[in-house]
């Protein structure tokens, strides 16, 4: 039997470790004590940030020593890490997938997993917990190429919690059920927390029927995915390439399209800047992206890139 494919090995192992990544979310959670920490303004860090990313580095380190791996919480103490939170399983039912042929020989140089823990902080600190999300993504040579999205607080029809999307190019997505988009509509998500004049300018200028307004980068994408929103506007500097790197690679690997407000994608290369400076235009499948990408006022992409 051939060696399953690196790429596949990744997919299959986030997958196992986003859903003990949301356990730990959860469990931190009902104790009550979050560990509250303030990075910066309106940055905020819990207990269950730095747990889920020990979890999540300490598991992928110990399964792929020489891939590079950028966490939002820095480094991580990988010595103490309880035994229970290294992973080592790989989901079996991701892999009865065929790996795309472009990324069957990919190495581990050519791969740079980007975490965060817990999409959302803001909102998981206040009790909002649908938006709370896991995201575990790669790139290869730069492009964002798979990921997994968890959602920690979803309640599955058997009143059990969590669900785990994920999408790999060239081979597509899963975890979720999609519904049609409302036609004649334009239904755009934003950010519920971090608005400012650039936000409001770029979704006057597209001219949406309705507006949604909610937390996470993650969880904006997957009203994309769902069919609850078609396009995802943020003209703005504040996420990170740990936000949008997942979130890009599953909602591309469905047909739709994720990149900065002038329309490039963002790289993700393990020296490049962290911060997303020219915001996200993000669009569900048969939407027109560039359509909306015409639309943003010039001056919202001047002082974006200056």
């Amino acid at each position: 039997m051939s060696p399953v494919p690196l790429p596949m090995r990744i997919m299959a192992s986030s997958i196992a470790i986003a859903n003990q990544a949301g356990k730990i979310i959860r469990d931190i959670m009902s104790a009550g004590d979050l560990g509250i920490v303030e990075k910066g303004k309106d940055d905020l860090q819990t207990q269950a940030d730095r747990s889920a990313q020990q979890c999540i580095v300490a598991s992928l380190s110990n399964q792929f020593p020489n891939v590079k791996i950028i966490g939002e919480e820095g480094a991580s103490d990988l010595v103490n890490v309880p035994k229970e939170w290294i992973i080592t399983e790989l989901d079996q039912d991701f892999l009865q997938q065929k790996c795309p042929e472009s990324l069957s020989d990919i190495s581990e140089k050519d791969l740079v997993i980007w975490v965060d823990p817990l999409d959302g902080t803001s909102e998981y600190t206040q009790g909002i917990l649908e938006p709370v999300t896991v995201l575990i993504g790669f790139s290869v040579q730069n492009k964002a190429v798979g990921g997994v999205i968890h959602q920690p607080y979803y309640k599955r029809s058997n009143n059990e919690f969590g669900r785990t999307i994920w999408g790999l190019k060239g081979l597509g997505s899963g975890g979720f059920v999609t519904k049609p988009h409302v036609q004649g509509e334009l239904i755009a998500t934003t950010t519920r927390s971090h608005s400012n004049e650039l936000v409001q300018s770029a979704l006057r200028a597209i001219e949406p029927t309705k507006v949604i307004r909610v937390g996470g980068a993650g969880y904006k994408v997957l009203q994309l995915l769902e069919g609850d929103a078609h396009a995802y506007v943020f003209a703005s500097a504040g996420c990170k390439k740990w936000d949008t790197c997942a979130p890009e690679a599953i909602l591309e690997a469905d047909g739709g399209i994720l990149t900065d407000i002038i329309g490039n994608h963002y790289q993700y290369g393990s020296d490049v800047a962290f911060l997303n400076k020219l915001g996200v235009i993000a669009t569900a499948k048969n939407i027109d992206h560039s359509s909306i990408i015409s639309k943003i006022p010039d001056d919202v992409k001047g002082k974006l890139s200056q």
